[in-house]
């Protein structure tokens, strides 16, 4: 069983960075892909950004390309989500989960992931 919580959220203003964190706990982290979703009020929840086990591949949803860096530290158990020049439009409730899907399952399907933590909320005002 894998417990993840994440962290790091808060209000933020146009423009500004905020970098979230997801930490695992239970079985080996750096066996499993790993992702970020986020939901806005009123919204489904969409995906955001991708990493291998490795690390070495990531994919990311083309309205944060460019601004977004998903990264982990596997030592660490550790999953990161470095965002930057953000806008109200950023604003939600940001989760992460394990990908539990097989090879080839495209890494923004929502079915792919299990064992989402509560989520972190990310505020960005004008």
């Amino acid at each position: 069983q894998v417990q993840l919580v994440e962290s790091g959220g808060g209000l933020v203003q146009v423009g500004g960075s905020v970098r979230l964190s997801c930490a695992a706990s239970g079985r080996s982290f750096s066996n499993y892909a790993m992702g970020w979703f986020r939901q806005a009020p009123g919204k489904e929840r969409e995906f955001v950004a991708h990493v291998s086990g490795s690390g070495t591949t990531t994919h990311y949803a083309d309205s944060v390309k460019g601004r977004f860096t998903i990264s982990r530290d596997n030592a660490k158990n550790t999953v990161y989500l470095q965002m930057n020049s953000l806008t109200p439009g950023d604003t939600a409730v940001y989760y992460c989960a394990v990908f539990v899907a097989g090879w080839g399952t495209p890494p923004w399907a929502l079915d792919a992931y299990d064992y989402w933590g509560r989520g972190t909320q990310v505020t960005v005002s004008s």
